[in-house]
This record gives structure tokens, C-alpha cells and sequence, in this order.
């Protein structure tokens, strides 16, 4: 086995270029059909039955070229389980590599600390391989000798065998954050192109338009043409807004206001003798980012399902607080109360943003809704704080 190591340690070496290959396009099919089922270490520890096969074909082909006597069956034997030893020790190696991972800002701390499990491993390896030499051969002369020079030969090898298996961990494991990646943005995507559809769908209602429409209409034959064309223009800002934000994910808490007043000052011609709207927002949160959508959809629920259906009603509340690193919008409305009881049906607005928080922030993120203490509802949106700068082209970052 000395001279095995000594004499094939390149072809082993290109042998592993070769089986990581396989591995990776293993790891692809695996992935696509049951990660569950077939894990990246599976196929990895499967993959030492390649260089254990041919340590045997390696042995039998020596001794044969070589004129020497001819391999016992132990020999062979101990042969391939030498090599097929590091397939139990392969998920320990998966297990290393994923609690430590070689990423910065500790890439050279890590990196010191790999290097001594892989000389740790190295020791387990060479140990094993002696414990199955002793079980094979019941030679016990000179046991702690060979298991020392044992180490030494396997350092150079084993160290790079680890360094190998490190580096198919990282592969196969950023693979997969990869492909979910590519699920996550997919989803997102689809849904900000629902809730871009819902906040278009809103405006483009036929009780919204046939109100709007009416309002209008009124204005018109009181002779108040001023505030016909003002009703027009906001509700010409308000479509080419919600057509104008394409797939952003998140824009800026001064462009959502936007278009919520927009939005408001159309309601508010229809109720203009109770609607009263109040925004409490410092100017130096206009730039933080929220998800697209998610204060209008707030906003509109507050004026439809509460101030709408309580004719006493009229207060719209819309404030913005930071708290460390977070954000907190809130909309108050004294309009008919949320029962928390009932939970909001599945493709509601509510829902809807909520799974998006969840896509966008994961636990980060929330939106409660609850009944006001004085009547009506509370919302209270909260995301991470981050400011959105604008780019030297005008666009926003």
C-alpha cells in the first residue's frame, strides 16, 4: 500500500478531478428530482467505491507486472476498504465544511482551521486503516511504528482529499442556494406582478370608476370645473404611477406616498365632507425602502372595509416611525373594526403582501392587523430599515 501511495498519488488525483465532475452532474439530477431523498454527502461517500475498485485493479496489476507473488484475498480486501474507509468519513468532512464555511470577512481563519482537521482527518484515516489492517492480518509486531508511519504517508494525500471534499460541499451547497435563489425571485416576480395586477384591478374597479366617474359628474354640473380637472388628474397620476413601477420589488417610502395620495385625494372627493387623512412621516424617512404596493393596499382597505361602511367615520391615519433597524408604517382608520377572529380568505391583499414580506425579509418582516381600542382598525407594517440612494442617472439603488 506504501508503494501504492507513493507511486499513483497523480493518477488518484486526476481520478478525483474526474469523480467531482460526475458528482456535480449527480448532484444536479438529485437536486432536480428529491434533494430529501439524495443528499450531496450520499453521493460523494458512493463515489469512493470508484478509487477502492481501482486500488485493487491497481494492486492485482503490480504484482503482476512486477513479478511478484500473487495478492491474498485479505490483501486485496484491506486494499479497497482503505479507500472506502473515507466514505464514513465523508459526512463528517460535509458536516465540518457547512458548520465553517471558507467566506469572508473569516475566509483566513477559516482556512487555518480547516487545514488542522484536515491533518485531524488524516489521523482518523490512517488509524482506521491500521485498526482494518490488524482485523485482516492479525500481525501485531510493531503496531504504534506502522501506525505513525502510517500518518506520515497519508498527510500529503489526505490533505488534499479533505481540501477536495471541502471544496464539492461548497460547490453542490452554493448550487442549491443558487437554484432556490432562482425559485425565490421567480416567486417574487410573480408575486409583485399580482399585486401590481390587484393595486391596478383596484383602480380600474367598476364601483371605483363608476364613483370616480359620478363624483366627476357632479362636479361638472355644479359648475366646480377645478375640481372636475383635479379629480381627472389624480386619477390619471394614480394609473400611470401603478404602470409605471415595471418589476421593482421595492421602492421608497416617498414614491409609495405618492401614489397613495393620489389614491386618497380621489376618495377623498367622494367623501369630502368626512374623509379626513393625516400622514405624520419625518422627511428623512421618505428615502427608506418597502415593498411595492403595501401601503396603498393598507390604505385602501382602510377606506373600503372601514370608513366606507361607517357613515361617522372619516379618520385615515398614516404614520412611519423608525426603531432601529426597523421600519414601522402604520395606517389607523375609526371605521367598522377588524374581527381578528375571522382570518383573511386565501388570494386576499393582506395575505398576499404578507407572503411577499416573508419571500422579500423571511422573520424580519410583519404585518398585523387589529381591532382599535376607540373603534375601527390598526395596521402596522414593519420591515428592515434600508435607505434607497439615488444613482447618478436618476435612478434609484
Amino acid at each position: 500500500m506504501c508503494l501504492f501511495v507513493a507511486c499513483f498519488n497523480k493518477k488518484y488525483a486526476s481520478g478525483v478531478s474526474v469523480d467531482v465532475n460526475g458528482i456535480a452532474s449527480g448532484i444536479g439530477r438529485g437536486y432536480c428530482g428529491n434533494v430529501r431523498r439524495l443528499r450531496p454527502w450520499m453521493i460523494v461517500s458512493a463515489a469512493w467505491i470508484v478509487p477502492a475498485v481501482f486500488a485493487v485493479i491497481n494492486r492485482i496489476a503490480q504484482t503482476t507486472l512486477r513479478g511478484w507473488d500473487p495478492a491474498t484475498p485479505r490483501e486485496l480486501l484491506f486494499e479497497f476498504g482503505d479507500w472506502l474507509l473515507y466514505a464514513f468519513l465523508t459526512p463528517g468532512v460535509f458536516a465540518v465544511s457547512r458548520k465553517w464555511p471558507l467566506a469572508r470577512p473569516h475566509l483566513v481563519s477559516r482556512g487555518v482551521l480547516h487545514f488542522f482537521f484536515s491533518l485531524l482527518f488524516c489521523v482518523a484515516w490512517a488509524t482506521c486503516g491500521q485498526v482494518l489492517r490488524l482485523i485482516l492480518t492479525r500481525n501485531f509486531t510493531q503496531v504504534g511504528l506502522e501506525w505513525l508511519g502510517w500518518i506520515f504517508i497519508t498527510l500529503p494525500f489526505g490533505v488534499a482529499v479533505y481540501l477536495c471534499v471541502v471544496g464539492i460541499e461548497h460547490a453542490t451547497r452554493y448550487f442549491i442556494d443558487a437554484r432556490e435563489r432562482e425559485v425565490q425571485v421567480s416567486r417574487l416576480s410573480e408575486q409583485l406582478s399580482s399585486a401590481r395586477f390587484a393595486a391596478l384591478q383596484a383602480q380600474l374597479n367598476p364601483h371605483f370608476l363608476f364613483n370616480t366617474l359620478n363624483t366627476i359628474t357632479v362636479l361638472v354640473r355644479d359648475d366646480d370645473r377645478q375640481g372636475a380637472v383635479s379629480i381627472i388628474e389624480h386619477l390619471s397620476e394614480l394609473l400611470r404611477r401603478t404602470l409605471s413601477r415595471h418589476q421593482a420589488n421595492e421602492v421608497t417610502l416617498g414614491e409609495e406616498l405618492e401614489l397613495v395620495r393620489q389614491y386618497v385625494a380621489i376618495e377623498q372627493a367622494r367623501f369630502s365632507d368626512r374623509l379626513r387623512p393625516e400622514f405624520s412621516i419625518l422627511e428623512s424617512l421618505m428615502s427608506a425602502t418597502m415593498p411595492s404596493f403595501a401601503l396603498q393596499h393598507l390604505v385602501e382597505n382602510a377606506i373600503r372595509h372601514g370608513i366606507a361602511k361607517d357613515s361617522d367615520a372619516g379618520l385615515l391615519l398614516v404614520t412611519a416611525t423608525r426603531s432601529g433597524d426597523t421600519l414601522e408604517i402604520t395606517v389607523i382608520n375609526d371605521g367598522v373594526s377588524i374581527d381578528p377572529s375571522v382570518p383573511a380568505p386565501s388570494g386576499h391583499g393582506i395575505e398576499n403582501t404578507r407572503e411577499r414580506l416573508r419571500a422579500l425579509y423571511g422573520d424580519k418582516a410583519s404585518l398585523e392587523i387589529a381591532p382599535r381600542p376607540e373603534g375601527g382598525t390598526i395596521a402596522t407594517l414593519r420591515v428592515p430599515y434600508r435607505e434607497m440612494r439615488p444613482e447618478p442617472n436618476g435612478e434609484t439603488s
